[in-house]
């Protein structure tokens, strides 16, 4: 029986992964699941799949995890340092789907145990990693990726010689807005950006999804996962969001990886490696699916997509940087003090401003350094905002 814990549990990542173990509740024992503040679900889930553990990450929604818990047997805690000590419990698999870079601390911690993390959490490869990735080698961990784009690139490549690729393609769907006039941009609302076409996700995501911010995200872990250039990696809009990923390959052969728009084919997929066994997913069938379209994307459209090879070729804290900046901008623009079409513009003038100030440069990169540049990130972020100095 495999011991594994769900780190962000009650997302939409969290709740996919444990669909998966439900349905074969004899081959899992569930350490450890967390979650945020919808405490209700992470109780329930606990409970019904007896976990020794569930951790909310607000320290004062802890009184109403323990009721929610009273007489089950499962432990509660709460806060940053409970789910540090989540992460310490033994297990063979742990995901790591936490929102945001409070994901990074415990993924770290968890790889100390050189477990296997599946890494679903894209702000800890985008803010650290090298630190990352290091810390698995010398741990003897793994890690396996959890994006269905990072997903579909590792299994194009199960088998094959990196010195052989020549270049890697992620696939976009282009996001809830993507047939918008672009002189309409300005007035999207959050309601309107966090609607997409194809994709069951969260709010956040999702708006990240319309302005490619998710995307840019993607195309520096690419970067980090696979140790690609950054001018040999790049992204294509894909409407249908059937093909995933490409790796072509220095002889001109190309590997696309195809399935139906669900992550329980990547969750699934990581579940299970290095194995391959029946998943609860569409089929695909491509005479029903009729046609695949592709095309390059609108940079003036996506704004996102530059700064994330500026990121990629600056190397150092400008992944930490940029990632916070990122967040305090959908922030901002979800509670309706900035528009849609000024995030990228705000995320690019915290860049220049931190590397104006030689804040972006780590010849070793550590967890402390990340979480400040994190913080100042966002501290100037907001404050450039205030000042309305980004546009």
């Amino acid at each position: 029986m495999r011991r594994v814990s769900i780190f962000g549990a009650t997302g939409s990542i969290g709740q996919n992964t444990l669909d998966l173990i439900r349905r074969a509740p004899d081959a899992y024992h569930v350490v450890a699941l967390t979650g945020g503040a919808n405490v209700e679900r992470l109780a329930a889930d606990a409970r019904a799949l007896g976990a020794e553990i569930a951790v909310t990450a607000f320290e004062d929604r802890l009184p109403e995890l323990r009721a929610a818990l009273d007489g089950s047997g499962v432990d509660a805690a709460a806060g940053a340092g409970a789910l540090l000590e989540a992460a310490d419990r033994p297990a063979d698999w742990i995901m790591s789907a936490i929102v945001g870079s409070a994901g990074l601390a415990p993924g770290l911690r968890a790889l100390r145990h050189g477990t296997t993390l599946a890494l679903a959490n894209k702000e800890s490869l985008v803010c650290a990693g090298p630190l990352l990735m290091a810390e698995a080698r010398a741990q003897g961990a793994t890690v396996l990726p959890v994006d269905s784009e990072h997903s579909a690139v590792f299994q194009a490549l199960r088998g094959e010689d990196m010195n052989a690729v020549d270049k890697i393609t992620i696939t976009a769907s282009g996001g809830g807005l993507r047939d918008w006039p672009l002189e309409a941009l300005d007035g999207a609302t959050p309601a309107q950006a966090g609607t997409h076409p194809n994709w069951d996700m969260g709010r956040r995501i999702t708006i990240d999804s319309a302005s490619m911010f998710n995307k840019a995200m993607e195309l520096i872990e690419t970067h980090e996962f696979f140790g690609l250039p950054p001018d040999r990696i790049d992204t294509v809009i894909h409407p249908q969001s059937i093909v995933h990923a490409l790796v072509r390959f220095r002889d001109g052969a190309t590997m696309a990886h195809l399935g139906a728009p669900d992550m329980r084919h990547a969750i699934g997929f990581a579940l299970n490696w290095p194995e391959r066994r029946d998943l609860p997913v569409a089929l695909l069938d491509l005479a029903e699916t009729g046609r695949l379209d592709f095309r390059a994307p609108d940079l003036a459209r996506y704004p996102a997509l530059r700064l994330a090879h500026r990121v990629m070729e600056a190397g150092g804290l400008a992944g930490a940087a940029f990632n916070a900046a990122k967040e305090a901008a959908l922030d901002l623009f979800i509670d309706g003090r900035i528009r849609f079409t000024d995030m990228a513009p705000l995320v690019a003038t915290v860049l220049d401003r931190l590397a104006t100030e030689d804040r972006l440069e780590a010849a070793t990169m550590t967890l402390d350094m990340v979480q400040q540049t994190d913080r100042v990130a966002r501290d100037t972020a907001r404050a450039v905002a205030a000042q309305g100095r980004h546009a």
